[in-house]
């Protein structure tokens, strides 16, 4: 969109690489022991398989933020059990109705893998809300400075992400923390990050949730870093893409050139891809609640497992 303002109000590189893709310091491992005395709380919705973590810290941000952690149906029942999980971005919009950016309008997550998980669509998975911090949202969603608008912190809140967020939640959830069943996703800004990140640790993510992606960001630079990562990248991440055709013209223009460039560079439709234009979709809550669901069912399928009966025929 070359600077010019997106539908939506936002909320207000490579040479960190290897050190992101390094193991984590002792000083590391002893930042993310201290975060073990966060408080458990349930949200105000009273949900108790929604746990809200306050304040968690971060040695690379300045600013503190909120957790929140969905826990399928059962995970209390089945003490052994790990589970796939899923970062989300603006995780004060995914939940709770007191918390979002618009009263009362959430992604309703715990709603839609609730209904998802018991239709057996989807395989049942953890899912991380981190909250952003306001004021500093765009800083840290974007992956390169913006000569006009500033930004270009992503990079720091990758090393958050990787180095001290997702070990804490391997710590203190039966996550299963391999990349086959390790996802994140946004919406927004939220999307364009979700996408830097998720080819940035190609190696971390296997499953990449992009909504409304804001690909017009510093003259849509992100289009470049995807052909730049994408020869890199020897296993790609399986992406769900989508944009409501409500949006904007511009908005869906690039969404599209996104789409595209992906296939250009070795995404496949329907096995590592899904491209989806949405019938009267808009760039908002409302609009990406309903996206959910299908969007879970496409990164996260439930494995059915067909055993052979002793009168099968032989193959």
């Amino acid at each position: 969109m070359n600077g010019s303002q997106s539908n939506r109000s936002e909320q207000n590189n490579a040479e960190l690489r290897h050190a992101a893709a390094a193991q984590p310091t002792q000083q590391l491992r002893e930042a993310v022991q201290s975060h073990a005395s966060s408080l458990w709380e349930t949200t105000s919705t009273g949900h108790p398989r929604l746990h809200v973590h306050r304040r968690f810290h971060s040695s690379f941000l300045p600013d503190d933020r909120d957790l929140v952690v969905y826990l399928p149906p059962g995970y209390d029942e089945h003490p052994t059990r790990r589970y796939p999980v899923l970062y989300l971005h603006d995780g004060q919009n995914l939940f709770d109705p007191e918390t979002a950016f618009i009263a009362g309008r959430t992604w309703r997550v715990r709603e839609a893998a609730d209904a998802a998980i018991a239709a057996g669509e989807v395989e049942p998975l953890v899912i991380v809300g981190i909250h952003n911090t306001g004021e500093r949202r765009l800083a840290e969603y974007t992956p390169t400075a913006d000569w006009r608008m500033g930004g270009g912190e992503a990079a720091s809140y990758g090393l958050l992400l990787t180095h001290e967020l997702m070990p804490w939640i391997a710590q203190n959830y039966r996550i299963t923390a391999d990349r086959a069943q390790t996802g994140l996703g946004g919406s927004s800004l939220g999307g364009l990050v979700s996408l830097y990140l998720g080819l940035e640790y190609a190696h971390l993510f296997g499953h990449l949730a992009i909504l409304s992606p804001s690909v017009w960001w510093n003259r849509r630079s992100i289009l470049a870093f995807v052909h730049q990562r994408a020869a890199e990248i020897e296993h790609k991440p399986r992406i769900w893409l989508d944009v409501g055709d409500s949006e904007g013209r511009m908005t869906l223009r690039d969404a599209e050139s996104l789409a595209r460039r992906l296939r250009s560079d070795g995404w496949r439709d329907g096995q590592t891809l899904h491209f989806e234009r949405i019938h009267g979709g808009t760039h908002d809550e409302a609009s990406w609640s309903h996206r959910v669901r299908p969007m879970l069912r496409f990164l996260f399928p439930q494995e059915v497992e067909i055993q052979a009966s002793d009168d099968s025929p032989a193959r």
